[in-house]
């Protein structure tokens, strides 16, 4: 996917900005979408199939109840781990061992701040 794609991408689908650069509030999230830009570069998935599903995964939320929680990247990872199974890249339970580990690496991390370099 070209920055010219990512940057045309229609609303509800395209990502949450601050000032003008895409805002990530938790380091999976910033993780997440560089393994689906990676993905696609490579051409192991078409971002055309990515954002169908992304926007799948938005209005579904959309139509459900209005107590849940508004997360963009949640629903970004729920559209990736889904076009991953479609494409038989990894299987559901795969998918799910590896979300675990790349969230519980990034909740056992060191605070952004304390490290030296």
């Amino acid at each position: 996917m070209s920055t010219d794609e990512l940057y045309g991408m229609p609303e509800p689908t395209a990502p949450p900005r601050r000032n003008g650069e895409l805002a990530f509030d938790e380091p999976w999230e910033s993780a997440v979408f560089g393994v689906t830009l990676g993905l696609c570069e490579r051409g192991n998935i078409r971002f055309e199939d990515f954002q169908r599903r992304l926007v799948e995964e938005i209005t579904a939320w959309e139509r459900g109840p209005r107590n849940r929680e508004w997360s963009y990247w949640t629903h970004w990872l729920a559209a990736l781990e889904r076009e991953l199974a479609a494409r038989n890249l990894l299987g559901s339970a795969e998918i799910d061992a590896k979300v675990s580990q790349i969230l519980h690496s990034y909740t056992h991390a060191e605070p952004h701040g304390t490290h030296e370099h």
